[in-house]
C-alpha cells in the first residue's frame, strides 16, 4: 500500500484514500501532524461579486458546470454590436454633416451589428447563465432588426400606408397614420427600458446611467412621431434632434463600457471604474441569509 496517499484516522484504524479531494477529517479525528488538513482539487476558483458584475453586467446566480470557464466572455461583442449600430444612428438624428433620412443608408448596420450581433452575445449570455444581460441584448437586438425592417423598402412598411394615396393631402394623412403607428414600438421598448433600469441598479452605476439615458431617448423619440403625425413637421424635427442628443450621451457610456471589458479582456495594468453596485445593494437571497443568521 502506498502510504504517501492522503491518511483519513477512525480511532485505530487507518485508512488511506485514493483521491486527494476526499481528505477530510471530521472533528472528533486523531490528526497526524505531519498530514495536511484539507486537499481541494476541484480547480474551481471563486469570483468576488464585483469582479463578476464587471466582467458580464449581471448579478452572480447559481449554474451548474463551469461553462464560464469555458467559454469567452460574449458581453464585449453585444456591446459592440450595440454601440456601432446606435452610435451612427444618433449622429444621423442630430443631422452631422448633413446626415439624415432617419438611417435609411445604415439598415446594414441595424441588421448584421445592432441585430446580429446583439443576439449571437444573447445566446451566448444564456448558455452561461446570465439571464438579465441575455434579455436584454436579445431584446435590443430584436429591435434592431425590427427598425431596419421598418426601412427595408422590400417591406414596404411605409407603402403599406401610401398605396393609394395620390394627393400630397392624402399622402401627408398616410404618413401621419404610419409615424403614429410607429411610435407605440418605440414607446413600449422605452417601458421595457424602464424596467431594465430598475434592474441595472444591481450591476453598475454606467449601466444605470446607460438605461437612463436610453429611456429618455427612446420616450423622446416615440414624441416626436406623434408630434410628426400632428403635422408640426418643426416641432417634431427638434424632438428628434433632441433624441439623438441623449442617443449620443448613452453611447459614449457604451463606449465607456465597452473600453472597460476589452482591457480586461486583456489583462491591462490599467483599471477604469464602472462603480460598482453589486455589493451596494444586496439581494434578496442576501438579504435572507441575513436574517436567517441572525435568527
Amino acid at each position: 500500500m502506498d502510504t504517501n496517499l492522503p491518511k483519513r484516522y477512525d480511532g485505530d484504524t487507518i485508512a488511506y484514500t485514493n483521491s486527494a479531494k476526499h481528505a477530510d477529517y471530521q472533528d472528533n479525528d486523531v490528526r497526524d501532524p505531519n498530514d495536511l488538513n484539507r486537499y481541494t482539487t476541484n480547480g474551481s476558483v471563486a469570483i468576488p461579486m464585483d469582479v463578476f458584475e464587471r466582467m458580464y453586467f449581471n448579478p452572480e446566480m447559481a449554474v451548474k458546470g463551469q461553462l464560464r470557464r469555458t467559454f469567452g466572455n460574449p458581453t464585449p461583442l453585444a456591446l459592440l454590436g450595440f454601440v456601432i449600430a446606435s452610435t451612427p444612428l444618433a449622429c444621423t438624428q442630430m443631422g452631422w454633416r448633413g446626415a439624415g433620412g432617419n438611417g435609411a443608408a445604415l439598415i446594414g448596420a441595424f441588421y448584421f451589428f445592432g441585430g446580429m450581433l446583439q443576439i449571437i452575445g444573447s445566446v451566448m449570455e444564456w448558455v452561461i447563465g446570465n439571464t438579465f444581460t441575455m434579455v436584454v441584448f436579445g431584446s435590443y437586438g430584436a429591435f434592431w432588426l425590427t427598425f431596419g425592417a421598418t426601412l427595408q423598402p422590400v417591406y414596404n412598411a411605409v407603402g403599406a400606408y401610401t398605396e393609394g394615396a395620390i394627393t400630397e393631402a392624402e399622402k401627408a394623412a398616410a404618413m401621419a397614420t404610419f409615424d403614429a403607428t410607429l411610435a407605440y414600438m418605440v414607446l413600449f421598448v422605452g417601458l421595457l427600458s424602464c424596467i431594465y433600469l430598475v434592474c441595472s441598479f444591481r450591476t453598475n452605476a454606467i449601466f444605470v446611467m446607460t438605461f437612463t439615458f436610453v429611456v429618455a431617448a427612446l420616450l423622446t423619440l416615440s414624441a416626436s412621431y406623434w408630434v410628426s403625425a400632428e403635422g408640426k413637421t418643426e416641432q417634431a424635427a427638434k424632438l428628434v434632434k433632441v433624441s439623438g442628443a441623449l442617443n449620443f450621451v448613452f453611447c459614449l457610456l457604451i463606449w465607456y463600457l465597452l473600453l472597460v471589458q476589452l482591457l480586461d479582456s486583456v489583462d491591462f495594468p490599467l483599471e477604469l471604474p464602472v462603480f460598482d453596485l453589486s455589493t451596494k445593494i444586496k439581494g434578496r437571497s442576501d438579504r435572507r441569509t441575513i436574517v436567517e443568521k441572525n435568527a
